[in-house]
């Protein structure tokens, strides 16, 4: 046991943000009422302010949606199925899935040889940029 360690040591419990933790228990960390840093606007101008922000966010939903829907239409007509897509999307995840595990094998043969993962890809005739 440290000697240097007190016998009775504090028990902290979770941090509590804005609070300091003292013998006695919390107190406010800084003085006085919480300031945002953004300046407050006029009540009325909340408002329309706020009603036309909306709008616009509505108005650009609006049109992504449409792009969206002429891309789907897009694809529809040069063939593509939905089902083919997503069996496409599916395959694309199973490759991911085991590159990586190729990559995980070959960092720890790289661990192993004492080189680097750079190094080995010539010995199984791999390109750096695959």
């Amino acid at each position: 046991m440290d000697p240097l360690a007190p016998l009775n040591p504090l028990i902290r419990g979770p941090r509590t943000p804005g609070l300091r933790r003292t013998e006695s228990g919390l107190t406010r960390s800084c003085r006085g009422a919480f300031r945002s840093p953004r300046p407050s606007p006029k009540s009325g101008q909340a408002d329309q302010t706020s009603e036309e922000s909306l709008l616009l966010d509505i108005q650009k939903l609006k049109e992504k949606r449409d792009m969206l829907d002429k891309e789907i239409s897009q694809f529809i007509s040069e063939g593509y199925s939905v089902d083919e897509l997503e069996d496409h999307i599916t395959q694309l995840h199973e490759y991911n899935d085991i590159k990586d595990v190729g990559q995980m094998l070959m960092g720890k043969l790289a661990v192993i040889q004492g080189v680097t993962t750079k190094e080995l890809y010539p010995e199984f005739g791999l390109d750096v940029n695959d």
